[in-house]
Order: C-alpha cells, then sequence, then structure tokens
C-alpha cells in the first residue's frame, strides 16, 4: 500500500483507518487511532489465547520480528533492541542503570515533555548537577546550544527527537557526532518522530520511543535501543527470570544478565501490546518512513498557510524542512482557545489542547499520513 493509493481511495482509506468513518483525527502527537490491521492482530491473538498458553502463540516469531522489524527502522542491531513497554519506563531504566561520580553533570531541556525531564532531575539525589538548557524559543534545541552547555565533566545529553509543542526536530546526527567525540553520551525521547520521520541511531546511544503515537501501536508498547558498546555501563535495577540467567528456572548464586537488550527485559513481556507493535512497524515500513515524512511536510506547509491566512500564530512556521515537523501548534491573541476546541471536537475534528510553561495556550494539529485535504479543509472550515 502506497500514500498515492490510499489517499485516491476513500474505500480503501477507511478500511485500513476505521477512526476516518467517524472523525477528522488530528492528534497523532497524543494518543493514535489503531489501523484495522494492528487492531485486527492483536484480536487474533486474544483469541488464540482462548486456546491454551498465551506465550506459546508468539515466542519466539514475535519477538524476534519485533526486534528485527525496529532494527531496520532505527539503522540498528535486533540485539540492541528492547520491549520495556512505555517511554517514561525505558528513560527511567537508563537513568537509574547510569553509574555516575559526584561532580558529573548531565544536560536536559526542562521544557520537554515530562517523561524526559522527570528521571534525570531525580539524580540529583546521587549528586549528580542537573544542567537546564538555556535556548530562546519553546523547545528550539540548535547543536551549538547543546555543545555550548557542556563541559569536560558532563556525561550525558537527554534530549527529544522532537518538541512535543512546538513540533521543532533536532539535527540529531550533528548533536550526537558532535558529543560522540567529546565522549558525552546521547539519550533521545523518540516518540514525537519514530513512525513520522527518518529516526536512525547512528549518533545516538540510547533511545526510547512507546508505539501509541505516530507508530500507530498501542499503548505501553514500546521499544528501546540501547548501543552494544554502552550495555556494560547500564544495569538495570530491575531484576527477575528474563534478564538474569536462570537455566531450567533455578536461581543461581551470581546474578549474570544476559547477553544484549535483553538485559532490560526483566518479566514477562506485554504480549498483545508486542503483537500489535509488530504490525504497526510491518505497516510503517510497508508504507515507507521516506514517503511519510515528504507526506507530512506537504500537510504541514499547507495547514501553515491556511492559518496563517486566517490571522493565527503558528509556532516555527519557518522552519527549515530538516527541522520542521507534524505537529502544528496555533493560537491568537484574544482567542478562547479551550473553547474553541471544544468547538472542534463538537465539529468531530479531535485536535489536542496543549499549554506552555508562561500559560499560553496552543491548539496542536498533529495529521499522520492518511488525512485527506478534505479533512484539512474541514478544519478551515470551523475555524
Amino acid at each position: 500500500m502506497t500514500i498515492t493509493e490510499l489517499l485516491a481511495n476513500e474505500e480503501l482509506r477507511q478500511r485500513e483507518f476505521p477512526v476516518a468513518r467517524e472523525c477528522v483525527f488530528l492528534a497523532h502527537a497524543g494518543d493514535c487511532p489503531l489501523p484495522r490491521r494492528v487492531a485486527e492482530a492483536v484480536a487474533r491473538y486474544v483469541n488464540q489465547c482462548c486456546e491454551g498458553d498465551q506465550e506459546k502463540f508468539v515466542y519466539p516469531a514475535a519477538l524476534e520480528d519485533g526486534r528485527r522489524l525496529a532494527s531496520q527502522l532505527l539503522a540498528c542491531q535486533p540485539e540492541e533492541v528492547a520491549f520495556v513497554g512505555p517511554t517514561s519506563l525505558a528513560l527511567s531504566l537508563i537513568a537509574s542503570g547510569l553509574k555516575f561520580r559526584r561532580g558529573d553533570n548531565i544536560l536536559i531541556y526542562f521544557d520537554d515533555y515530562p517523561s524526559n525531564v522527570y528521571p534525570w532531575m531525580a539524580l540529583a539525589a546521587q549528586g549528580v548537577e542537573v544542567r537546564l538548557m538555556n535556548v530562546r524559543e519553546l523547545g528550539v534545541i540548535r547543536p551549538r546550544d547543546v555543545l555550548g552547555q557542556v563541559d569536560e565533566n558532563t556525561r550525558l545529553v537527554a534530549l527529544a527527537s522532537c518538541h512535543f509543542i512546538s513540533g521543532y526536530r533536532l539535527s540529531l546526527a550533528a548533536i550526537g557526532q558532535a558529543l560522540r567525540e567529546r565522549g558525552i553520551l546521547f539519550c533521545v525521547d523518540g516518540i514525537q518522530t519514530l513512525g513520522a520521520f527518518p529516526t536512525t541511531v547512528e549518533h545516538v546511544d540510547m533511545l526510547a520511543a512507546d508505539a501509541h503515537k505516530w507508530l500507530l501501536g498501542p499503548c505501553g508498547a514500546g521499544l528501546l535501543y540501547v548501543r552494544r558498546t554502552v550495555m556494560d555501563r547500564i544495569n538495570p535495577p530491575l531484576y527477575g527470570w528474563h534478564n538474569v540467567r536462570c537455566p531450567n528456572y533455578v536461581a543461581q548464586e551470581q546474578i549474570v544478565f544476559r547477553a544484549g537488550a535483553q538485559k532490560y527485559e526483566a518479566g514477562t513481556h506485554n504480549l498483545l501490546g508486542l503483537v500489535g507493535l509488530v504490525a504497526a512497524l510491518r505497516l510503517i515500513l510497508e508504507v515507507g518512513v521516506d514517503a511519510i515524512a515528504a507526506e507530512l511536510l506537504r500537510k504541514r506547509a499547507w495547514l501553515v498557510a491556511a492559518l496563517r491566512a486566517k490571522g493565527y500564530s503558528v509556532l516555527q512556521a519557518d522552519a527549515p524542512p530538516e527541522q520542521a515537523s507534524a505537529i502544528v501548534s496555533f493560537h491568537r491573541p484574544g482567542c478562547d482557545l479551550p473553547a474553541l476546541h471544544q468547538h472542534l471536537l463538537g465539529a468531530g475534528i479531535v485536535t489536542s489542547l496543549r499549554t506552555d510553561r508562561s500559560g499560553q495556550k496552543y491548539i496542536r494539529l498533529s495529521p499522520h499520513f492518511y488525512n485527506t485535504e478534505p479533512e484539512l479543509e474541514r478544519l478551515m472550515e470551523k475555524l
């Protein structure tokens, strides 16, 4: 299936994405509706689970398929991919699994999504200096902003691949390459780009992303990437039958973690979520991330122009393509945005309402590749 085929065939579009029958869904940066094939994969597995041991229907094929598909998307090795669930859990595993010395510092962005703030803030209790990055505009982080705020005691930089309000995408390669040259680890919250834009890990040490946004998968079915060469430096604070060696399920006198990223998978997997994740990964790879990214930038350009024509201010309206995303947040002085948000919802148009630290509210649009131009035109009519 290609995007061109999908957008030219409304029957196909509504069959593949049943939400299109019900509403105009423009909130994929929040929680996505499931595509038909993802829901059907989970439903088939649920029905199988009535017939016997839940694990026998998916082991080991689903895990192997999931790691292989995720590695294609991330451009890494399958053994570097773990399934640990939500982004918050994955980032917390990394933060609590690293060992720091008193006097070390880490650099984070305080106005990132809280999942990528709190796990790092908690390290202050160990004597780690938690530095909050200074930037001029909400969510706009350039390589020079990062490199100008690290020093010889910086051990890690933790950032999001795309800001959840401004929609500004990081230059992962430029930042990551410069940090690696300085011996500084780079951890990325990739949830706002994985599945929407190329998000590869050649210059990243750790990356976490749940499936319930742009990957079009279930909630709590996320990925954790850890570069093989840094795994020895990150031991998880969780111990179980799956990540610690226990031949024949017999506990051993020594705690020895399993090899590869499986050391971060302490216990039984979220198998329902994993089945859905595998189906979602197949869908994204079938359509193609490059094609999805091009379509999302086309939709973004359309939305930005139309919103400006109606007198709205759009965050990062003039961002270059390499920094732009499908997140389009807008506001207008004097406009009651919560009321407008509800007005759109009442008209069958699903958007997100977000607020920054200053209290400024925004309506956030985040269409995916299957949204059509008539749907965007319907939005503009209701504005």
